[in-house]
């Protein structure tokens, strides 16, 4: 089956010396893993910037009944990156999220609501001014909704948030897992800050380290294939 699709990509890697894998989440098809030949040629006409994390492409494909790994016939590039490439905490914070979204999205999961959110997202990464440290945390709290366990907030007073129940408490639940009241009040803010309020978000470093180690834990109770993103590292290190 050929058809046009539009796309992000998550991941690529090199196949031969002429072909490259990637998988991108598509609007169309969920998350599907095709191959490009001819990627690594001088003259070919598929460069190596159309497979940088979160591109968002537009695609015609070739989709073969039964099979893992399609094609990808042609491939141009939608929206023109202004700085994500070329800024290194924008390109850390990119590898970041393409790697949580590697590790979340399945394949065949179709879902348009999501992929207008991440094609949303990835263009406010782009043009993002003010608070870019604070973008990663409001994007995984933004993508647990579309994950199905995003954070119940019934407006009463709280202390406590429970990570495995996703509720904010007044007294400490019966388990391990939860976050300190302390805490607890930045990851309320995040749950209610957009992309357009970033920089409204004030925290120390080491608060925003335990924010975005909270949320991959509370990413890991909820997804069970998921066992956290071995990029964190390098983008708190940037953070310093």
């Amino acid at each position: 089956m050929n058809a046009k699709t539009l796309g992000i990509v998550l991941h690529s890697i090199k196949y031969s010396d002429s072909s490259n894998i990637i998988s991108v989440f598509t609007k169309d098809f969920g998350r599907v893993s095709y191959i490009v030949y001819g990627a690594h040629k001088k003259k070919s006409s598929v460069r190596s910037s159309f497979f940088q994390p979160l591109s968002i492409v537009e695609m015609e494909v070739t989709h073969s009944p039964g099979r893992d790994l399609h094609r990808i016939k042609e491939i141009k590039m939608v929206h023109l990156f202004t700085e994500i490439p070329y800024h290194p905490v924008k390109n850390a914070l990119a590898l970041f999220l393409s790697e949580v979204l590697y590790r979340t999205l399945k394949q065949d999961d179709v879902d348009e609501s999501l992929f207008l959110f991440l094609e949303n997202s990835i263009q406010q990464l782009d043009y993002c001014e003010r608070g870019m440290a604070n973008f990663h945390l409001v994007f995984l709290m933004k993508l647990t909704r579309y994950l199905g366990f995003a954070p119940n907030d019934d407006g009463r007073e709280f202390r406590y948030f429970d990570l495995i129940n996703g509720v904010f408490l007044q007294e400490r639940p019966n388990h391990n897992h939860f976050i300190l009241p302390e805490v607890a009040k930045y990851f309320y803010s995040v749950l209610h800050t957009d992309y357009s309020a970033l920089d409204s978000l004030v925290m120390s470093r080491e608060t925003r380290v335990e924010i975005v180690e909270v949320l991959i834990e509370y990413y890991r109770l909820h997804l069970p294939d998921f066992h956290g993103v071995q990029s964190i590292d390098v983008l708190q290190s940037l953070f310093d």
